[in-house]
């Protein structure tokens, strides 16, 4: 299919708070554009808000969960792949909440591993994760995982998530998916001061040992709970010098130009990787190439969207791919120069991390 120019009709526009209508080159062959330029080939779809952590920097222990009915259904989220994928996507990031904790996530990766798509990964805690699991996963089409561990203290993990989990949970689906081949592994972390940034050297250490990608994360203003303090980010300057204290690490050459991360080797050669994303300190606004879909279908076109785009109307009253890709071209037109988090005006969304997806 291919969108030449994106027209809504008034009904279905009324139905779906349409966004703007984008001009005729915002999208070319297989190709989805911003207003700014940017190529937009990176989906990340959010299947889920539910979680089985509460992780301080993402979930207010009093969180309510969303009513599973205002939920996409299997078949909606595939529809929503289907046309993004023939405006041009062509990686999907299935997200969550916790995206193990989809009763249909089996279903979901088969189908999209039939799918002309170059990479689909998966954000997960990996705390539910089972050898099983993993390599029926791996065979229906899945490349690659990336795990969340924010400490390697078992007291920290447990204060962090507010859940019964450790150092060997994670260290257990680190081994499970590197025997099946969910590569290359990356571990995420989210650096806050007085937490874990005492742990920085110690994350370099998990990433030689354990042969993987750690990926250290400025703390960003996402939480539910609406507590996100300047004074609790450690910059990506302190986290590098933290490390090289200990390792000395050597910037890799940037393979992929809309990466978040600056991507470091260790000098003596050893095995595993430290990827920094800065985002509040160094913003990499200007290459990204993201667009989200939440669990509940809207069209998030950055993460720190203060204005999302409903496809939930559209794909429950009718509406043909046409019009779907109509409305994903408009809302990618929407997507805004960079995320303002240093500006003095900056506003956080309503919606957290959990929310979103990752």
């Amino acid at each position: 299919m291919t969108i030449a120019l994106p027209i809504i009709t008034s009904a279905l526009a009324e139905q779906s708070s349409a966004p703007p209508v984008a001009p005729a080159q915002a999208n070319r062959v297989g190709e989805l554009f911003d207003s700014h330029g940017r190529v937009i080939h990176d989906l990340r779809l959010s299947v889920t808000d539910r979680c089985n952590f509460r992780c301080r920097y993402c979930m207010d222990p009093d969180y309510s969960y969303m009513p599973k009915m205002e939920l996409l259904s299997l078949e909606e989220y595939l529809r929503v792949v289907r046309v993004c994928v023939s405006l041009g996507i062509s990686k999907i990031r299935v997200t969550g909440g916790e995206p193990t904790l989809y009763p249909e996530l089996l279903e979901l990766l088969e189908a999209l591993g039939k799918m002309p798509i170059k990479d689909i990964a998966m954000t997960t805690n990996g705390s539910l994760m089972t050898e099983r699991q993993a390599r029926a996963w791996r065979t229906a089409g899945l490349d690659r995982i990336t795990l969340s561990l924010d400490s390697l203290r078992d007291d920290r993990v447990a204060h962090i998530t507010r859940a019964k989990t450790g150092l060997q949970s994670t260290i257990n689906a680190i081994r499970i998916a590197q025997a099946v081949g969910l590569t290359p592994i990356k571990v995420n972390a989210v650096i806050m001061r007085g937490v874990n940034d005492d742990e920085l050297a110690d994350f370099a250490d998990f990433a030689r040992e354990h042969k993987i990608d750690m990926r250290l994360i400025e703390f960003m203003p996402l939480d539910s709970g609406r507590a996100w303090d300047r004074s609790a980010v450690v910059s990506a300057d302190e986290m590098l010098d933290a490390i090289n204290a200990r390792h000395e690490l050597v910037q890799l050459d940037k393979h992929d130009p809309h990466s978040p991360s600056l991507n470091f080797g260790f000098a003596d050669g050893a095995p595993g990787r430290i990827g920094i994303i800065a985002s509040v300190t160094r913003p990499f606004c200007g290459a990204c190439s993201r667009l989200r879909v939440t669990a509940d279908g809207k069209i998030r076109p950055c993460l720190f969207s203060l204005k999302e785009w409903d496809l939930r109307p559209l794909l429950r009253s009718g509406a043909s791919d046409d019009d779907l890709g109509a409305f994903v071209v408009d809302a990618v037109w929407t997507k805004q120069k960079g995320h303002s988090i240093n500006a003095a005006d900056f506003v956080q969304p309503d919606r957290a991390m959990s929310a979103i997806g990752g």
